[in-house]
């Protein structure tokens, strides 16, 4: 039996694979090119449209224990991010360009998976819904009037990226925070208190786009424009990502007053990209506050922040713990469309309905990860939430069922919690033999 998968985006290519590789026929259908949309601009699969970097790799970090957690399972896209790593401490930061035609390389290549450019209207079990924050209205109608309710949206902002020849190197410092990764893995630009008052203002004054689509906007707090922290005290950012802490300047020996970090996009380290800095300033104001920044003065924008519409469904209201429709089993909806936010946690989403999917199709029940796990935690978060309150979640430690003993020491206390969550998944998936699975003359 052919799977349709909706999404040619993290989650539907990491659930496309996880179920070719279990020996079931997939037809991928992505959109773009015959249907664009205002974030992507390429027509490949897995196209990374806001930041290179999914983040720490640290199993004492949220984001790192959910990465070791899907690597355990097998995942596709945690393997390719791996080989088109660029320098970034202690985070997992990709070029971009080169994850994107990986993936595509790979998933194409897959005896299993046919790639189809269409855009689908329809929902015909078995299927997989990985369409994301910018699904289509025509999949938008069918998907609301099929659940009975509308959508919840909220707005993603986009961080800028500036050309590497224009920026004043003998302004800015290379230093990863305490020293992670090769230690030298960001560029730092320093403020005194006097610029970062005046920068702070100038965030505040700054144009930015607006229309009745911008009333009342509910934003994801861990995606929030730098106007918007900014506006919510003259400390927000200070404390938020322009944080010296563990970045001290080494002309001088001691931290800055705030800093900009700035983060390679390539390997060849041409382009780089404002840390926290996404924002829907208009472009004329992105060019004068931004330039405001030590080091930026002449910068050359290779990519201005923007912003676009995010969409997810109320999923408590909708959805079964193993991301189904309740009343159609086969009928999954997988990535940032179930209301988890961040690239790992939809690869995880996708990587879950390829599982089940999988174990449905061949009269097997769904399995969960156990709660113990940050996969786990955060799938359980999206199916039992308070429908009423339900919004986008990140991997976080408060996902996951306390210790049996107290622990002060916060850093021990998580390094404690992803030892029990790695080995709650081992055991989870040695007794479903569910880990990296490879069909018969597969391919890698």
């Amino acid at each position: 039996m052919m799977v349709s998968v909706i999404g040619g985006g993290l989650a539907g290519c990491e659930a496309a694979w996880a179920l070719a590789q279990r020996g079931h026929r997939v037809a991928l259908h992505e959109m773009r090119p015959v249907v664009a949309t205002p974030a992507h601009q390429t027509d490949r699969l897995a196209e990374l449209v806001c930041t290179n970097s999914f983040k720490s790799v640290e199993t004492h970090n949220a984001h790192g224990l959910l990465k070791a957690e899907l690597r355990m399972l097998g995942s596709l896209l945690l393997d390719v991010a791996d080989e088109c790593r660029v320098p970034a401490g202690a985070a997992l930061a990709v070029d971009r360009a080169l994850f994107s035609q990986e993936v595509q390389r790979r998933v194409t290549a897959h005896p299993n998976i046919d790639l189809l450019r269409d855009e689908v209207t329809t929902l015909k079990a078995p299927v997989i819904v990985a369409t994301g924050p910018l699904t289509s209205d025509g999949l938008s109608r069918t998907i609301a009037e099929r659940l009975g309710q509308e959508h919840l949206a909220f707005f993603d902002a986009i961080a800028p990226i500036v050309a590497d020849d224009s920026l004043d190197h003998d302004v800015l410092y290379a230093c990863s925070r305490y020293g992670k990764g090769e230690g030298d893995d960001y560029l730092n630009a320093p403020f005194d208190e006097a610029t970062y008052n005046r920068f702070v203002e100038a965030l505040v004054s700054g144009e930015q786009f607006s229309g009745h689509d911008f009333d009342d906007v509910s934003y994801f707090e861990g995606c929030l424009p730098c106007e918007e922290m900014a506006a919510r005290g003259r400390e927000t950012l200070r404390f938020g990502p322009m944080k010296p802490v563990g970045l001290p300047d080494p002309r001088t020996g001691r931290e800055p007053w705030a800093v900009v970090q700035l983060r390679a996009e390539d390997r060849a380290r041409q382009m780089w990209n404002l840390v926290g800095f996404q924002t829907r300033l208009k472009i004329s104001a992105q060019r004068e506050v931004l330039r405001m920044i030590p080091g930026l003065a002449k910068a050359e924008f290779l990519r201005y922040g923007s912003i676009h519409r995010n969409t997810y469904l109320n999923a408590p209201g909708v959805l079964n713990g193993y991301l189904g429709l309740r009343d159609a089993p086969t009928v999954l909806f997988a990535g940032q469309l179930v209301g988890v936010e961040g690239y790992t946690e939809s690869i995880g989403a996708g990587l879950v309905c390829g599982i089940n999917m999988a174990r449905m199709l061949d009269g097997q029940d769904p399995v969960l990860p156990p709660p113990e796990t940050m996969l786990g935690g955060l799938l359980r978060y999206v199916a039992e939430a308070d429908p009423n309150r339900f919004q986008p979640m990140n991997a976080n430690f408060g996902l996951l069922p306390p210790l049996g003993e107290r622990i002060r020491d916060r850093r021990r206390k998580r390094e404690r919690l992803a030892q029990r969550a790695l080995a709650a998944m081992e055991r989870f998936e040695v007794c479903h033999r569910i880990g990296p699975a490879v069909i018969s003359g597969g391919v890698g």
